[in-house]
């Protein structure tokens, strides 16, 4: 606070504070930073035309409202980020604990407080964070954690009848009064508990056991919940849903732009001296939307954005081990490097029957795969496996020169342990690789230009028309023909 506050009720209304609804108050505030331009929902990224445009309208019509999506979509970060549209301080009688308006107090004790005092009861002023409470729905949240209930121990320390309204313990929607509360996962919560919830949302009270006591709140309530619990864990019953005012659908990344944000904003990699190349920010990001499309993923469940924050902060960790290992600088990531984010992979998908019968470590390979298959053909022409045809003009091959390196018997062994001198003699011994990445890519940055000469190899693989042969962490490049002819050796 920038200057002395009242800190009485009657210094309070000489200051000519007026009290106001704390959904007025977010609605007035945030028209305030509409007409500002100023930013709502700073590091939320792709939701601009779709989430953020309904969620300002449901606040704007002063609205209880749920967040429904996947997981990983940002619901539990944008409802923690309301707390800006409360006023910074507000004032509450001193020694309430439900937050109280001191022109509109609500409890026996605060409405005695100024019986007595009258314009000498003291005031406090809270925080616009002290006024944001959450709880995380699991089956074992009681009405008593939520609204409230008798505390018998009270009663016994302070002398007190069972039947005075002082012995009841407040639950935590209560002493969120005048302030934003919300609830994750709300499906979770069984739905004798979400009956309590009708009263708070439709007339504003509540009512504790059977105390002839009705509690008026002021109160703005936001749900988070999680489409795959309606059949998996729980459900929201109908009298509830119908209470809540907006239903607010969330989504994933629906670019490839907006993914790189996210993942850039949210990876803690910044403690290791390593850059990240755009092209391998890309192979990430892509191995994630794979994941999205395969049927092999169990869509209903959701890939979420942390599958790109931990494969990244996976990734890092390889180039700062090999640098380690081998003595080397080289901050720079190889596209072999790709494969150190399979337990970022096996560890967050949920895979459907068929993808088990896989298993998680395949399927993530194949993922993987695809990712550097549609990389490979945003920045390289197509491969052709098959001869032209006789009746037409000959096509010229873009990557006739390597694959006929190969088809001489010669191979090519790359890994992840290999310096940065042995990784750049073996990628420039190919011929013809150097001059592919030249005719399509332009970059006097040596790192930038090996690491497309991997991507070629690794394209050239995945497109069928040259071999691999992988061996824990190496890969072994050779002739599909010959690498074919010597496994059906291998098996008679």
């Amino acid at each position: 606070m920038t200057k002395k506050q009242p800190s009485t009720l009657g210094e309070l209304k000489r200051s000519g504070w007026k009290s106001r609804p704390v959904k007025q108050e977010m609605r007035e505030n945030l028209l305030g930073r509409l007409r500002a331009r100023e930013e709502l929902f700073p590091g939320i990224v792709g939701f601009d035309k779709t989430v953020i445009p309904q969620l300002v309208n449901a606040i704007l019509a002063k609205h209880h409202f749920i967040l429904l999506g996947l997981r990983g979509q940002a619901k539990t970060r944008i409802i923690r980020q309301l707390t800006p549209l409360l006023d910074e301080y507000q004032p509450v009688i001193a020694g309430t604990y439900l937050n109280e308006d001191p022109f509109h107090p609500i409890s026996p004790r605060a409405q005695k407080t100024i019986a007595d005092l009258g314009d000498e009861t003291p005031i406090e002023w809270r925080h616009r964070s002290e006024r944001y409470h959450e709880k995380l729905a699991t089956p074992d949240v009681s009405i008593a954690d939520l609204v409230g209930d008798i505390d018998p121990i009270k009663a016994a320390r302070e002398k007190l009848d069972i039947s005075n309204e002082e012995v009841i313990h407040w639950g935590i929607i209560p002493r969120t009064n005048r302030g934003i509360f919300a609830i994750n996962e709300l499906p979770d919560l069984q739905p004798r508990i979400q009956v309590g919830l009708l009263n708070i949302l439709e007339e504003s009270d509540i009512q504790v056991r059977g105390f002839p006591l009705r509690v008026p709140l002021d109160i703005c309530m936001v749900f988070s919940a999680n489409p795959e619990d309606y059949t998996n864990r729980g459900n929201i019953i109908t009298p509830l849903k119908d209470r809540i005012d907006s239903q607010i659908m969330t989504h994933y990344p629906r670019s490839l732009e907006d993914a790189k944000a996210i993942t850039e904003g949210e990876a803690d990699v910044a403690h290791a001296d390593v850059t990240i190349p755009e092209l391998v920010q890309d192979l990430i990001e892509e191995t994630t939307f794979q994941a999205r499309a395969s049927d092999f993923v169990d869509q209903s469940s959701g890939v979420s954005a942390r599958v790109s924050i931990s494969a990244c902060e996976n990734l890092v960790s390889a180039v700062e081990q090999r640098n380690l290992r081998s003595g080397d600088k080289d901050p720079f990531p190889r596209v072999c490097d790709i494969y150190a984010i399979l337990p970022a992979l096996t560890g967050k998908i949920e895979l459907v029957y068929e993808g088990e019968q896989e298993g998680p470590a395949m399927v993530a390979q194949a993922l993987i795969g695809k990712a550097i298959s549609e990389v490979f053909r945003r920045h390289f022409p197509a491969p052709r496996k098959e001869k032209s045809d006789p009746d037409r003009s000959p096509t010229p091959n873009p990557y006739e020169a390597v694959i006929d390196y190969f088809s001489t018997g010669r191979k090519l062994e790359l890994s992840d342990e290999l310096t940065l001198d042995q990784y750049r003699s073996a990628l420039t011994g190919v011929a013809g690789l150097k001059e592919i990445v030249r005719k399509h890519f332009d970059t006097r940055d040596e790192r930038e230009l090996l690491l497309r000469m991997e991507l070629v190899l690794e394209g050239l693989h995945h497109h069928n028309v040259i071999a691999r042969e992988e061996e824990d962490t190496i890969f072994r490049y050779s002739d599909i023909l010959s690498d074919m002819l010597q496994g059906m050796g291998g098996r008679q």
